[in-house]
């Protein structure tokens, strides 16, 4: 499975954006989606998940800000960031595992190359 993130770039402050993600390949059955972001000199944070029955889970510091969606049909998560702030600038990297009858398996855990989200104060 290889996913594909796109949407990133340079915004000011209070700015939006819509990051996605499809992916493709040998699909078996896409559980969780996610997205994640790291920061220099920060590690990997999750940042938003999403299951299979579509209940969301969001880190503090962007709760009612970002909001993130999937459509199974395509294979994408998508991540719809508003008023972004310069403490938003990061590599966001979205992650797709996959599970069988609601199990995680765990070699089926895919991550994306990451999308650049510049905020500028």
């Amino acid at each position: 499975v290889q996913l594909q993130a796109s949407g990133g770039g340079l915004v000011q402050a209070g700015g939006s954006l819509r990051l996605s993600c499809v992916a493709s390949g040998s699909i078996f059955s896409i559980n969780r989606m996610a997205w994640y972001r790291q920061a220099p000199g920060n590690q990997r944070e999750m940042v938003a998940a999403i299951t299979s029955s579509g209940s969301t889970v969001y880190a503090d510091p962007v709760k009612g800000r970002f909001t993130i969606s999937r459509d199974d049909a395509e294979n994408a998560v998508y991540l719809q960031v508003n008023s972004l702030k310069p403490e938003d600038t990061a590599v966001y990297y979205c992650n797709v595992d996959e599970a069988i009858a609601g199990v995680p398996i765990p070699q089926n855990d895919y991550w994306g190359q990451g999308t650049q989200v510049t905020v500028s104060s």
